[in-house]
């Protein structure tokens, strides 16, 4: 395929000679363009690639085919060493072949150099945008704001206040993933630009991570130093208030599923404690727990019962109230009907009060 696709490409010339054998004159100068210097490198690997081995030499023809309509289409002389020596130097095309990962490490490690390297007309332009942008954030125009930020950052890459102020759009936005993406690559550059800290606290408080919120907020306070700023500490309040509520409302849902179920004692045991069902109507003159639970004192002593299984295991457990409940359907004390005590005198009695 290679074969074919190369003899379509040269046409009905004469391939017969070696590479840069029937250039003309002219292609004999040396490449002056980053493409003729690259087509010279790839001339000067595939003959090489013959003669040491990695093709067969069957192949040769091929290859002086492929050279040809190589040079030929790029105006360069292979047999012209000094031109193929200038464009490819050292770093030929098979080093390069032979060493991909440090290569690849080389680019890697030179990244941070590259982003450093920005003209300053470059930088110029940029903050020149960015200061278009902070004029649309004032405007409230936040889309025109993202775009300028942009703009900013395609001139200035890696730039941390960029980055920063991108995310403050996104949050005034309230595109929060956003603003989260952003203000986690400004600090990952810049740690100590504590802006970008704030932003991302609050970024993440949005998308209900009170706790990351809070880490970004402590980690703000820590490089602003002498305790932080008011604006930092105000935020870092407020996202550990939520981690506190989150906390609360976990451990009181983990007591009332205890307290419902899972043979813990709960409210139906404890109207059948006082003679009274779940359901219906007491046989005893004990009014039904939905009627008890009509009254706003003993609701409130049930949410308290709910929300603390021991302070319920321990009112089941109170001899002096299972004394109280026996009375109560015994047909004792000041009530009517079967007993049952009326509700002041009943909340009067201090091991009912203490609930």
């Amino acid at each position: 395929m290679l074969c074919c696709a190369l003899l379509c490409c040269a046409g009905p010339r004469d391939f017969s000679a070696q590479a840069g054998m029937n250039c003309p004159a002219d292609l004999r100068a040396q490449a002056t363009t980053s493409k003729q210097r690259l087509a010279l490198a790839i001339c000067d690997f595939l003959s090489t690639s013959v003669t040491d081995g990695t093709l067969p030499a069957d192949d040769q023809d091929s290859i002086d085919v492929a050279i040809n309509c190589i040079a030929e289409s790029f105006k360069v002389d292979p047999s012209n060493k000094a031109a193929v020596s200038e464009a490819v130097g050292d770093q030929n095309l098979l080093k390069l072949k032979n060493s991909t990962k440090p290569a690849v490490d080389a680019a890697s490690s030179a990244a941070p150099s590259q982003a450093g390297a920005v003209s300053e007309d470059a930088k110029k332009e940029a903050e020149a945008l960015k200061s278009k942008g902070n004029a649309a954030m004032a405007q409230k125009d936040y889309p025109k704001a993202i775009e300028l930020y942009t703009q900013a950052l395609s001139l200035h890459p890696g730039n941390a206040i960029f980055l920063s102020n991108r995310a403050a759009a996104h949050s005034a936005a309230k595109d929060h993933e956003s603003a989260r993406a952003d203000a986690e690559a400004a600090v990952a550059i810049d740690p100590k630009y504590t802006k970008a800290w704030s932003r991302l606290g609050l970024a993440r408080y949005a998308l209900d991570d009170a706790k990351g919120s809070m880490e970004a907020y402590q980690k703000g306070i820590e490089y602003e130093g002498n305790g932080g700023s008011d604006a930092m500490k105000k935020g870092y309040e407020t996202a550990k208030r939520r981690v506190e509520e989150e906390s609360e409302a976990e451990v009181a849902s983990r007591g009332a599923g205890d307290a419902a179920g899972g043979g813990g004692p709960n409210l139906n045991d404890l109207a059948s404690m006082f003679g009274g069902g779940g359901q219906g109507g007491g046989g005893g003159g004990m009014p039904d727990l939905s009627s008890i639970m009509s009254n706003p004192m003993f609701a409130s002593m049930a949410q308290n019962l709910m929300s603390n299984p021991d302070l319920m295991q321990n009112l089941m457990g109170n001899p002096r109230l299972r004394e109280m409940a026996n009375s109560f359907g015994g047909g004792g004390g000041g009530g009517g009907g079967g007993g049952m005590p009326d509700m002041s005198a009943l909340m009067n009695d201090p091991n009912i009060a203490e609930m």
